[in-house]
C-alpha cells in the first residue's frame, strides 16, 4: 500500500539520504487510530502497527532497513548509536544521532515537533523529538552537540522541522509563559494572547530560534499543524478534548 508522506527541500535530493514526515493517512489502524498510526503502547493491534511500519519503510525504498526508536519521555537526553546492534534497545531519550548506514533514526509525534537534522559533507544524521518540556530543557541544542561530537559541523547542518501544533492552537496560559520567560529570557516573541484569550506557546517557532541559537546553517520549518488537520495528523491535544485517543505519526531520516 502506498502512503502518504511530506518531505522537506532541504533534506530532498541528498545522496545517500532518505527522510520523510508520515501523518495518519494511508495505513491500517482503526477507529480512534485511523490510519497509519505507528505506536504500540496506545491500543491499537500490534499485527496492524507491525503492516504500517512495513508499508512506511517501502514508501522510503528500505524495507530492510534496521529502524531505530526511543523510549520517548519529553527529556532532553540524546543517545549517539555506533551501529546497527543498538538499534533495538529504544533506550530512554528523546533524540538519536548517528553515522552508521543501514538505519533510519524514528520519531513519534502527536502535537510536538520531530525534527530530522543532517551533515551532508559528514553523512552524519539526527532526529529529536521536541515537546515543550524538551525543547526549554535543552533537547534542540544537545541533538546539535551529539551531532558534533560524531564529526558534523554546526554550519554545514540543515535541518526540517515536521507536523507540530501551532501557536493558533497551543494555548498555555501565564503559568507556562512564567516558566518559559524564567528559563528563556528572549522568547517572549513566542508567545502571544489570541484574540484577547489566555496565552498561546509558538512550539515550532521557538524550535527554530534554539536551531539558529545553536549555530545550524538552514533551517526548514513544514508549518504544518497537528491540531488544526485532523483528517492529515494525530493530535494528542485534539483527542483529549474530543474525549478519544490518538495514534502516533512517525517521522524518520536514515542514511543508505
Amino acid at each position: 500500500m502506498s502512503v502518504p508522506l511530506e518531505q522537506s527541500p532541504l533534506l530532498t535530493g541528498i545522496p545517500g539520504l532518505r527522510h520523510g514526515f508520515f501523518g495518519r493517512r494511508g495505513g491500517h489502524s482503526t477507529g480512534d487510530f485511523a490510519s497509519l498510526n505507528f505506536s504500540e503502547t496506545v491500543g491499537d493491534k500490534p499485527s496492524l502497527v507491525a503492516n504500517n511500519r512495513a508499508d512506511i519503510l517501502d514508501a522510503l525504498d528500505l524495507p530492510h532497513a534496521t529502524l531505530a526508536q526511543l523510549r520517548q519521555v519529553h527529556s532532553n537526553r540524546v543517545v549517539t548509536l555506533e551501529d546497527r546492534h543498538e538499534a533495538a534497545s529504544r533506550p530512554e531519550a528523546d533524540a538519536i544521532v548517528t553515522a552508521t548506514p543501514g538505519v533510519l533514526l524514528g520519531i513519534q509525534t502527536a502535537d510536538c515537533a520531530p525534527i530530522l537534522l543532517a551533515d551532508p559533507d559528514a553523512a552524519i544524521i539526527g532526529a529529536a523529538h521536541a515537546g515543550w518540556k524538551g525543547a526549554l530543557s535543552g533537547v534542540v541544542a544537545n541533538t546539535v552537540e551529539a551531532m558534533v561530537r560524531l564529526g558534523a559541523r554546526r554550519e554545514r547542518m540543515v535541518v526540517a522541522i515536521g507536523p507540530t501544533i501551532s501557536l493558533e492552537s497551543y494555548e498555555v496560559g501565564p503559568d507556562f509563559v512564567a516558566n518559559l520567560l524564567s528559563q528563556h529570557r528572549d522568547a517572549s516573541n513566542r508567545v502571544t494572547k489570541i484574540a484577547g484569550g489566555r496565552e498561546h506557546f509558538d512550539l515550532p517557532g521557538f524550535v527554530f530560534d534554539q536551531l539558529i541559537e545553536a549555530g545550524v546553517g538552514k533551517v526548514n520549518d513544514l508549518a504544518r499543524c497537528t491540531y488544526g488537520n485532523p483528517k492529515h495528523y494525530f493530535s494528542h491535544r485534539r483527542a483529549t478534548h474530543e474525549a478519544k485517543q490518538a495514534g502516533r505519526q512517525i517521522s524518520m531520516i536514515g542514511l543508505t
